[in-house]
């Protein structure tokens, strides 16, 4: 018998084709979403092909492993859905096919993906994100393109500040110039107005050529004569032309990726293992330091107490007021002088190396927080798999509308949760594992509960059923909407239906004055018997058949009154469970017990009211009935 079977080929084709359309489409809206993040770095640097080409390259290797779980749970939902919408999964569960089986080769296939997922995060990622960092940063540190714009200060070129009126559009001058230059220090600023000026470059874009056209300079001679801040000279000079070459290197330098090896993002496992490590020894040489410190700090003497002598010295009652008083103004003076002092000194000492422990916590949180990330984030593939494939079973719509809605909604709920899991635990308000595990321990009981229910082909997403159990909970019922129908074959026999009427309203009178609704009922009968009210139910379906048969009547009044007569909840008021233990152990806890006493109390008061209502609306009807019964004679 083959391993590998027709069934399994046909449902990982039909899941493959998707999943590598899927996934250049998810990566491909990472990864706009991730330069968005640095396109001030990448808009106006002149930067060549090949950097650009390097900056994507990188920014896709590290968004990978975001975009294999977006990949898996689109196309499981499309594949299943299509399977759904085209009974293609129906014929197969007919065929005596589990779910579960069908499944089979993509869960293979998805363990595989999950794996490929923390290769990338372990060994290609890490080398990434450090040539990624190392581009971005010597893209931050290249100069700009010259694009001066117009009616603002313009301060890309180091050391100047320029504001243009107007740019020239044919010739490319520069029209009503003012710079501001700081070139020699800011003491030493100088000031230039130009009529127009134009600016070049040189064949090396090593330096500009900046030509400037009947102007004048105003520059400080405060270094010059070494004067009092108030009477610093300055030199004014005018010019018809005059050239300026300023130092401008338009060149890209590439830094080395090596600075960034001590990111945390930038390690695979055994790195991490061992920056945790070296962490972990540089944290107890602090807090051993910061010990010595404070023994050194209290007993500045060194003297030296036996335990004997320490009780001996905690037995004797010392009153520093009085002691404190005893002293002269000048005195108490020095004494508070000297405790601020050295109480300000100790302060400050103690914030500074708080902030050295706390700076190597942050760094060990960060360590822990990115070796679980590795795990979590290529977990999620296998769980997205088990939300989306039993999800698109369930839904049996394929295409691209509902499942990239659905599909789309799931992974932001997933992105949100796992976001904030990840902020408190970097924060340290949250124990690392716990906000780093969060996202997979929400999406474990939704694949569980998704897969369990699609293979047992139950109705998730039938609105009705969640409705009845809102109303169960909050004891709501539905109202009644009969409408008159366009044909009838047959009137009701209103006679018939009369005297029915008749005898049932009889009926409810009697039920009313047995049961005494309006009276609370008994603690024990309620809780400890196990007593079913059948005969509201009887007298419920006799009440439902003589709906149905005024249902076909053609009077607008009857049908008006039939709507107005309430739905009984036959069994709210007899018991909370049909459970016999269960009631036994709501009637021994007491609290719960008194609450869900008055809960039936309320039920019987709201039979007692339906049935009033029910035998007004008897008597309406039959009433109407005598009129239309002499209105045919």
């Amino acid at each position: 018998m083959r391993f590998v079977k027709k069934l399994d080929i046909f449902v990982f084709k039909a899941f493959a084709l998707l999943f590598v359309g899927t996934f250049f489409i998810c990566l491909f809206i990472f990864l706009m979403q991730f330069m968005w993040r640095y396109v001030d770095e990448l808009i106006g640097k002149g930067l060549t092909i090949d950097v650009l080409a390097k900056f994507f390259y990188y920014a896709g290797l590290t968004l990978i492993p975001m975009s294999l779980p977006m990949a898996v749970l689109l196309a499981s939902l499309i594949t299943f859905g299509n399977f759904g919408e085209r009974l293609e999964l129906l014929s197969m569960k007919a065929a005596g096919i589990p779910l579960v089986r069908i499944l089979q080769p993509i869960i293979i296939f998805t363990v595989f993906l999950s794996c490929v997922s923390f290769y990338f995060q372990n060994v290609v990622g890490p080398e990434a994100q450090k040539k990624f960092y190392a581009l971005i940063y010597s893209m931050k540190q290249k100069s700009p393109e010259l694009e001066i714009p117009e009616g603002i200060f313009y301060s890309e070129i180091p050391g100047y500040n320029i504001f243009v009126e107007e740019k020239g559009k044919d010739n490319g001058m520069l029209y009503g110039v003012m710079i501001y230059g700081t070139t020699d220090g800011y003491e030493n600023a100088q000031i230039v107005l130009a009529d127009s000026a134009k600016i070049q470059t040189t064949a090396d874009e090593s330096h500009l050529i900046l030509t400037l056209y009947a102007g004048e300079r105003f520059r400080n001679m405060q270094s010059q004569g070494g004067m009092s801040r108030t009477n610093v000279p300055y030199m004014r000079e005018t010019f018809i032309k005059e050239v300026d070459l300023i130092k401008f290197n338009n060149d890209f330098n590439m830094m080395d990726a090596n600075v960034f090896s001590n990111n945390a993002q930038t390690k695979n496992l055994n790195e991490i293992n061992q920056g945790l490590d070296s962490l972990s020894h540089k944290s107890d040489s602090t807090g051993r330091a910061l010990f010595a410190y404070m023994q050194n700090a209290t007993f500045k003497r060194h003297t030296t107490l036996s335990s004997n002598d320490s009780i001996k010295f905690a037995k004797e009652t010392v009153n520093l007021d009085s002691i404190y008083n005893k002293l002269s103004i000048d005195q108490r003076h020095s004494v508070m002088r000297t405790a601020m002092q050295k109480s300000m000194v100790a302060s400050n000492e103690y914030e500074f190396r708080s902030l050295i422990s706390k700076d190597l916590d942050q760094s060990t949180r960060i360590h822990w927080v990115e070796l679980h990330k590795k795990f979590t984030l290529s977990l999620s593939c296998l769980l997205f798999f088990f939300i989306g494939a039993p999800l698109g079973a369930i839904i049996r719509k394929g295409g691209l509308g509902v499942p990239v809605v659905i599909s789309v909604t799931i992974f932001i709920f997933y992105y949100i949760v796992n976001a904030s899991g990840d902020k408190l635990a970097k924060s340290g308000e949250w124990i690392v594992w716990f906000g780093e595990w969060l996202s997979t321990m929400v999406l474990l009981p939704l694949g569980i509960f998704f897969t369990y229910k699609a293979n047992k082909d139950s109705a998730v997403f039938n609105i009705e059923a969640y409705m009845n159990v809102i109303r169960k909970i909050f004891g709501l019922r539905i109202t009644r909407h009969i409408a008159r129908k366009e044909v009838i074959i047959n009137d009701p026999n209103y006679p018939e239906v009369k005297e029915q009427l008749t005898i049932l309203s009889k009926d409810w009178e009697n039920y009313d004055k047995k049961l005494r609704l309006r009276f609370p009922p008994n603690y024990i009968r309620l809780f400890f018997y196990n007593i079913d009210d059948q005969e509201v139910v009887g007298l419920n379906d006799r009440l439902e058949d003589i709906i149905t048969i005024l249902s076909n009547t053609k009077d607008s009044i009857i049908l008006g009154a039939i709507n107005k007569i309430p739905v009984l909840s036959t069994h709210a008021h007899t018991r909370p469970f049909h459970n016999y233990r269960w009631n036994m152990i709501l009637g021994i806890i007491f609290p719960l017990g008194v609450f869900f006493f008055f809960r039936i109390w309320r039920y019987r008061l709201r039979l007692y009211k339906d049935i009033k209502q029910i035998r007004k609306y008897s008597t309406f009807i039959i009433e109407r009935i005598d009129k239309i019964i002499k209105e045919q004679q």
